[in-house]
């Protein structure tokens, strides 16, 4: 079992299909983080498809496998089934590192707690969120989940 390279989306056409907005540019382009919703903080590079967040939010990764599996929180075989750029070839799977370190999950789960212990409080408040915060709420649940599962 393995990647098959050349099956990989093209990483403009993959950002772009991701609802992304990438900036003019021959290389390294900018685009709002999906992963925090800052406006123009991300940075893509088009040709291999690597994307780290300038804003600080931990978001990073080398191509657009790595972006699959950190947007939808997919293992890597998932995320290159997921792609199309996974060949079956009788080999057993790759085994499962542990996608960060200790001191990343923690760091994930202070800002995801954080963003949804502001949104309970707003809430409590009686403003009421938006369908993109209500989004970004979940994103956050789940994130937590998420490194619960990888963690426990």
């Amino acid at each position: 079992m393995a990647v098959d390279q050349s099956r990989k989306p093209d990483p403009q056409s993959y950002y772009e299909a991701e609802g992304l907005k990438p900036s003019k540019g021959k290389k390294w382009v900018s685009t709002a983080c999906a992963f925090h919703g800052g406006s123009d903080s991300m940075r893509i590079n088009l040709h291999s498809g690597a994307f780290v967040c300038m804003a600080g939010c931990g978001a990073r990764g080398g191509d657009v496998l790595a972006y699959h599996m950190a947007s939808y929180g997919l293992g890597f075989v998932d995320a290159a089934k997921a792609l199309g750029c996974w060949i079956e070839d009788g080999s057993p799977a790759p085994a499962r590192p542990t996608p960060f370190t200790a001191r990343q999950a923690l760091d994930v789960l202070a800002v995801e707690s954080n963003l949804i212990a502001i949104a309970a409080a707003n809430i409590a408040h009686g403003m009421v969120l938006s369908q993109d915060d209500r989004q970004r709420v979940l994103l956050a649940a789940n994130r937590i989940h998420q490194v619960g599962e990888v963690f426990a």
